[in-house]
């Protein structure tokens, strides 16, 4: 028989804020957390707006000695772990052979790449950090919170570009299902907004050029949507076995109940415009949970804004949930947060989480001018009181990587 798994921790890193509560509320309320960019020099740059997080700061989290030794897209993970540890009250104080991490990043340490790059080339090979490799390789992060917290269990990263914190939590709730392990730490953590990661994005003419107020630059399923825009961040969460959360007196926030998991297997970068493997991922998710596509009340949309991406996702909805995806409600909170790429899928598994919790809907901001071919209930602009018991949230990313994760209400 499968166990069941449940989520007793959360912590964000966002451009909303870095507190969970924080953010929740400024999603909640229409906030839009997308603004001219600060980490780097935009200057001669076409985009100059993102979902950076200008004011991060981890000396409450980190030491100066750590934070010099790992690479940015680590100290997100590194802070937003910490925090759902503690948010989880986890012992680890004994033995940690069956406590494990799994994260995802879509790129890993960008920072440090462009950083000794313009090194090695004004000031010579000799020059080269020797903490280079430590510092971008993408299991930086998950071996550094082992380090953290002796965590002695299974270790690995996953890297399926903007579905790679969704495929990481679905394998953590497999591991866990399945009996090898009891806990695991769990999410996604990027920070690929660089001079380079923004130059590249914007030539491939992947990236939003909208030329008025950034807050409204990222528009899911408008008619005038026109690209995503980049962000940063990292969302992770704290999975264990039912019984063994009960054992220790944890707060179950909610209960993990399938995962889908596919690929297009077409175009590198383009999604397939009928939405197959997408839809194949969520009714691989519902199967999974034992569901009926009549079960899900929610869905957190992948919805990252561009033209082809939305419009496939649509009709993905409508092939998996039939006549009941007019009753969905089915929001995209990359209209607030902005497109964390690999982590994205642990932030927007938070938000999940809290709306269940609070029995909100979050909205699609920006969203004035309904694309006709995008004909669904994305709940526009504001915040929707809603029941909610069964939540999906979808993962889609370059390579044709499809997944999808549904959460319940614990009862």
């Amino acid at each position: 028989m499968k166990r069941r798994v449940v989520i007793t921790g959360l912590g964000i890193v966002s451009p909303l804020g870095c507190q969970v509560e924080e953010c929740w509320q400024r999603v909640r309320d229409g906030e839009s957390g997308i603004h001219t960019v600060t980490v780097i020099d935009v200057s001669d740059l076409k985009i100059t707006f993102g979902g950076d997080v200008p004011d991060f700061d981890c000396s409450n989290h980190l030491d100066q000695h750590t934070r010099n030794r790992i690479d940015r897209f680590a100290q997100f993970a590194m802070v937003a772990g910490i925090d759902a540890m503690r948010h989880a009250a986890v012992d680890t104080s004994g033995d940690t052979s069956r406590f494990g991490v799994v994260l995802g990043s879509g790129i890993g340490g960008l920072c440090t790449i462009e950083e000794q790059v313009v090194r090695l080339n004004s000031k010579g090979p000799g020059r080269v950090s020797p903490m280079t490799i430590p510092k971008l390789m993408l299991n930086a992060g998950g071996g550094n919170l082992a380090i953290e917290f002796g965590l002695k269990g299974i270790n690995y990263s996953v890297a399926t570009a903007c579905a790679s914190a969704a495929n990481a939590m679905g394998n953590a709730f497999e591991h866990i299902r399945s009996g090898l392990c009891d806990l695991v730490l769990t999410g996604g953590a990027e920070a690929a907004l660089t001079r380079i990661g923004v130059s590249a994005f914007q030539n491939m003419r992947a990236l939003s050029s909208f030329a008025g107020d950034p807050r409204q630059a990222s528009r899911p399923f408008d008619a005038e949507r026109d690209g995503f825009v980049f962000a940063e961040g990292a969302g992770l969460l704290v999975f264990e076995e039912l019984e063994f959360a009960q054992r220790r007196g944890a707060n179950i926030l909610a209960e993990v109940v399938g995962f889908g998991s596919t690929c297009d297997a077409g175009h590198i970068t383009s999604p397939d415009e009928t939405g197959s493997g997408a839809a194949a991922a969520m009714a691989a998710a519902i199967k999974d949970g034992g569901l009926q596509p009549s079960d899900i009340d929610y869905i957190n949309a992948h919805g990252t804004s561009t033209p082809q991406g939305d419009k496939a996702e649509t009709v993905a909805v409508k092939t998996v949930f039939g006549d009941h995806a007019r009753k969905l409600a089915i929001s995209s909170t990359k209209s607030q947060l902005g497109h964390s790429l690999g982590a994205s899928g642990g932030l927007e598994l938070i938000i999940t989480i809290m709306a269940i919790r609070d029995s909100v809907v979050p909205p699609t901001i920006n969203l004035t001018n309904p694309d006709p071919e995008c004909d669904l209930d994305y709940v526009p602009n504001v915040a929707r009181p809603m029941n909610i018991r069964y939540a999906m949230s979808n993962s889609f990313g370059f390579g044709g990587h499809n997944a999808s994760i549904i959460i319940k209400k614990f009862e």
